[in-house]
């Protein structure tokens, strides 16, 4: 149950927080986040992760 609950919960939290993240990367990296290529990358990062675990 808990490998449910826990993408949920860090899937929500970045949703959340997303001004802070994309400003601390900018200032920290001097980089805009995208949110097309951010939300690809964890789209790929989650199905390489689910066919990992089945």
């Amino acid at each position: 149950m808990i490998k449910y609950i826990l993408p949920a919960i860090i899937i929500f939290l970045i949703v959340l927080f997303w001004e802070k993240i994309s400003n601390f990367f900018e200032k920290k990296f001097n980089v805009r986040l995208n949110y097309i290529v951010v939300s690809s990358i964890v789209a790929v990062i989650a199905v390489i992760l689910l066919l990992l675990n089945y």
